[in-house]
């Protein structure tokens, strides 16, 4: 089921850098779920752009200040991403994105409180537009 675009922030999408050269970008999301979840719940998180699909291990997640990678996830029991909370997804990525428009697609799967057993996914599909 696709969600509204809203779940995908337009700001925020930009390229970072990692000792003088671009390793990447990042792109923030905001939960649906309307109680929050604590992050142990997440099943993770994938990304695509423009037709290419990260791998997991290519996909951190950064909530506040901390930032875990997504197998991390379930060794921090106390965590929360809170409901219209941004959560940072940092994609590893050589050379980043060019400038320009992007069709970028996040889907998450996290079990939520009274389903804890069978994940939900929710995909979340926006036009983004990443700048130098």
């Amino acid at each position: 089921m696709d969600m509204a675009q809203y779940n995908i922030l337009d700001f925020g999408f930009k390229n970072f850098t990692k000792d003088g050269k671009t390793a990447g970008f990042q792109v923030l999301v905001k939960d649906s779920y309307y109680r929050g979840i604590y992050v142990p719940l997440i099943e993770g998180f994938e990304v695509t752009v423009d037709g290419e699909k990260f791998a997991r291990d290519q996909i951190q997640c950064k909530f506040r200040d901390n930032l875990y990678s997504q197998d991390d996830l379930q060794n921090h029991p106390t965590e929360r991403w809170q409901f219209n909370e941004p959560c940072t997804l940092i994609i590893t990525k050589p050379g980043g994105l060019k400038p320009g428009f992007h069709d970028v697609g996040v889907v998450v799967s996290e079990r939520i409180s009274y389903m804890p057993t069978i994940p939900s996914r929710r995909t979340f599909k926006a036009k983004l537009a990443l700048v130098m």
